[in-house]
């Protein structure tokens, strides 16, 4: 924007401001209003799905073999040994009560709602109870017992008949109906041996039960976790319900404590930067009208929440103050004659002339910036993910409703306090941050000192650091893990504060380490499923689907039977599982079984089709038998550890369908909901780091030709960028000593930097340049901008990396790493316009002088 466009608009500004603020408050009303009357998305989640092989190999496989949809929360037991009398009575005991209460009944899937060890040995005591006394054929098996039944039918029994009942059920040979009780018992346990140091219970809620909604499934997960606690001195209760309520109590007890913290330091710096209770209420009057505005838009387009967007806030907070400090710190310096801002009437500009000289010198500035991050932002636009495109829409539109609120409200509504003020007899000639003598102006006036004095050792200190941040990206864990969300434990300062500010303990985390470590689990994300197609009744396909054949030394996430082999249920298993308890099967399958591994190695297609008959539902789950009776597509499914990353759960996927590929004349893909997110997190990760050179690409040939416009200089758009590079690399280098991972979630928080940084470095360049032409003298000029807009600056990092880096306080590994990650973005992006940029502004107005313009 050019001066005398500049000066225009700031004459028609402060000579309408009555009316600008007018419109501009039924304009925040009208927008504001979408946050009410707008949708909210809530039917398109802006999910972040791509179209990916993985993805179609799982909506094939849940058109073909259905999904099982429960939620599926796991109760576990550990009292020393949980294969007692006693500790089986009272997990039964446990069900009981379970289905007992109103508020988590109704959830209960219909079928095997709960399901555990104490079940299975229960009902063998029913069964041979019942042979017993009814003398019934070993063959003939009476109907499954009701939960009062298997509780009277374990409590007939001694301690030592239990005993004697455990070694029978829990005997390798033995075939007991139902599920097998070892899948219920952890992966180091001995097979045949009548003690275990732990064991899990199944329950199983339908996700939309007829009568209730997921978030009552939920309710009824930390229900059940109450009636566990009240039963069991070592068990704990772990499912999403539990998970969510962990987390969203973390948050609550984290904002608690620190939501204080992060108010009364944001007003300490605000009131530091500003000394005068009115300008902060116009700023903050100002950020409130942006943050209204981001709702009313984020209604009106229908944009959903997610958590991507949580940085668009609190983008857009942080640019809000530094535009408000940079329009009263102007209007400061143009009222008291600072910075030799020309008043207007020769003496003691009046608050309007003050501002017209204040606004129209920064507003351009205003503009630059917001443009050039508002179009580095809307650069994401391109991504095939919907995520992603509403970040890059509701970012650049906020940007623009910013620079609406800040150009425009803030300066009309500061013209009308000033001159009312006036009218009160106020003294209103306050002097700009970092203008009057003290250690603010010494410390800026020293940061211009050194920049002027040593411009190439300040240079290479920061290409130095650059290198080193540049080397430490090499270390950074770009995977995603759900584990990393979990609530971990206050700090010991926390937990001695009193109540209610005392945090409550959190096992979330270590409970699924645990489960990871020692069971099988079941539920979302616990695992991978392999599809093939091809010669499916190829004996070679029943070879390479035997667990056997798949070694869990292999793998780092799998989870394994005693015997060392993935835990996988596949064609070859059911065969086998079939075979054990159905002789024509077995017969079927011993006469082709030339090797003696229990496999067939001919007729393969017959085989499948005695296993069809024999047990349809079984078969279906891994076969898939068309209308004709051929065999189109089979799947293989594999257990995995619930606390290891996706791209590590899908790196094992791959190789176990690799495995199979090079073994059988089939296709196999890898996928399942690890492989899928896995899948997503890395295209998302490519797009926003792609995103990052895309931004910066778009703010260089924008500033190189707004320079070539205005001052014919394009150069002096890599200028501006390269401190905003180095910023940067500073911040990856800490993220990597810190080991803070640089995935999908934070390389959304370090855009923060890019945006900041590029603003930071947009004010102090323009208002070098300002400077350098009206001042003959390099070290003048050089001062006046840093001790001016570095105070700005300075005001601006300070309040927003002390209002948002508090947030590294947090119990909530999300809340937590987002403050640490901000806090760290401001104060580098700070410190880089401060050294970094005049640095390069000495050296290029340095040689401009030497060579000639």
């Amino acid at each position: 924007m050019s001066r005398d466009l500049s000066r225009r608009y700031a004459d028609a500004l402060v000579s309408r401001s009555r009316l600008v603020v007018f419109l501009l408050v039924v304009a925040t009303v009208l927008v504001g209003a979408g946050a009410a009357f707008g949708t909210d998305g809530a039917d398109d989640t802006g999910a972040t799905g791509v179209d990916s092989a993985e993805q179609a190999a799982l909506d094939e496989i849940r058109a073909t073999y259905g999904a099982d949809d429960a939620l599926v929360t796991q109760i576990v037991v550990r009292d020393g040994n949980v294969l007692t009398r006693d500790s089986l009575l009272q997990s039964l005991r446990l069900q009981r009560a379970i289905r007992e209460n109103d508020s988590i009944d109704p959830t209960l899937r219909t079928e095997a709602g709960v399901v555990g060890p104490e079940n299975v040995i229960a009902t063998a005591a029913y069964v041979e109870a019942r042979r017993a006394s009814n003398g019934t054929d070993r063959t003939g098996e009476p109907p499954a017992p009701t939960l009062d039944q298997q509780i009277a039918a374990l409590e007939s029994r001694s301690t030592g008949e239990v005993e004697a009942l455990l070694e029978r059920v829990l005997d390798p040979e033995t075939r007991t109906a139902g599920r097998e009780p070892t899948s219920f018992l952890p992966t180091d346990y001995e097979p045949g041996t009548t003690r275990a140091d732990a064991r899990v219970t199944f329950v199983f809620q339908s996700p939309e039960p007829s009568d209730g909604t997921p978030e009552e499934a939920y309710a009824a997960q930390v229900a059940i976790d109450s009636l566990v606690d009240e039963r069991f001195e070592d068990g704990f209760v772990f499912g999403q319900g539990i998970v969510d309520d962990a987390s969203s109590r973390a948050i609550g007890d984290s904002f608690l404590v620190i939501a204080p913290a992060a108010l009364v330091l944001l007003l300490v710096a605000l009131g530091l930067a500003y000394r005068d209770v009115v300008d902060v209420l116009v700023g903050l009057f100002g950020v409130g009208v942006v943050l209204v505005w981001l709702q009313g838009v984020q209604g009106w387009l229908g944009i959903p929440s997610s958590s991507i967007l949580i940085a668009v806030p609190f983008l857009l907070v942080g640019l809000s103050i530094d535009y408000s400090l940079h329009v009263v710190m102007r209007y400061r310096e143009a009222r008291t004659g600072d910075g030799d801002a020309a008043a207007a009437d020769g003496g003691v500009p009046e608050p309007a002339s003050a501002m017209r000289v204040g606004i129209g010198g920064v507003v351009g500035t205003l503009a630059t910036a917001a443009f050039t991050t508002g179009v580095g932002f809307l650069s994401n636009y391109g991504s095939p993910l919907a995520s992603i495109r509403d970040f890059a829409v509701l970012s650049a539109l906020g940007i623009v409703a910013m620079f609406v609120v800040f150009a425009a409200l803030v300066p009309a509504v500061k013209v009308e306090v000033e001159r009312l003020l006036v009218r009160l007899g106020r003294d209103r000639e306050q002097r700009a941050f970092g203008a009057d003598s003290g250690p603010v102006k010494q410390l800026l006036s020293w940061s211009a000192v050194l920049s002027r004095r040593l411009p190439a050792v300040v240079l290479a200190a920061a290409l130095l650091l650059a290198a080193g941040g540049a080397y430490g990206t090499t270390a950074l864990d770009t995977e995603f893990n759900q584990a990393d969300f979990l609530p971990e434990d206050a700090p010991e300062w926390m937990e001695s504060l009193p109540e209610p500010f005392a945090p409550t303990e959190y096992d979330v985390r270590e409970d699924l380490s645990y489960l990871s470590e020692n069971f099988r689990q079941r539920g979302e994300g616990s695992t991978v499923q392999v599809l093939l197609h091809g010669n499916l009744t190829d004996p070679a396909v029943l070879e390479a689907t035997d667990g056997g054949s798949l070694r869990g030394s292999r793998y780092t996430t799998v989870t394994t039977e005693p015997d060392g082999t993935v835990a996988v249920e596949s064609p070859s298993s059911v065969l086998r599982a079939v075979a054990a308890r159905n002789e024509t099967v077995a017969a079927a399958v011993a006469d082709r079984d030339s090797d003696g591994d229990g496999l067939p190695d001919r007729d393969v297609g017959a085989i499948y089709d005695l296993v069809y008959t024999a047990a349809p539902e079984q078969a279906s789950s891994v076969l898939h038998r068309t209308a004709d009776g051929s065999y189109s597509s089979a799947r293989m499914t594999v257990g995995v550890r619930g606390d290891a990353s996706s791209q590590s759960v899908a790196r094992d996927g791959r190789r176990i369908a690799d495995v199979v590929e090079g073994t059988a004349p089939v296709t196999a893909v890898a996928t399942g909901t690890p492989v899928v997110t896995a899948v997503v997190q890395s295209a998302l990760f490519e797009t926003l780091a792609q995103g990052f050179v895309v931004t910066l690409g778009v703010i260089l040939t924008f500033l190189a030709g707004l320079y070539w416009w205005r001052h014919r200089t394009p150069g002096l758009a890599v200028v501006v960028v390269l401190p905003v590079v180095a910023a940067l690399a500073w911040l990856l280098g800490a993220m990597a000593i810190l080991d803070i991972p640089f995935n999908s979630e934070t390389v959304v928080i370090t855009g923060l930097a890019i945006g900041l940084g590029v603003d930071y470095s947009i004010h102090l360049t323009d208002r070098f340049v300002e400077e350098r032409e009206r001042q003959a003298s390099l070290e003048r000029a050089l001062t006046t901008a840093a001790t001016g807009t570095g105070g700005a600056l300075l005001g601006s990092a300070a309040t927003t990396a002390a209002g948002f880096g508090v947030l590294a306080l947090a119990l909530s590994p999300p809340l937590h790493r987002f403050g640490l990650v901000t806090g760290l973005s401001i104060v580098f992006a700070f410190v880089s316009c401060l050294t970094v940029l005049p640095s390069l502004l000495v050296l290029r107005d340095r040689f401009r002088h030497r060579t000639g313009p």
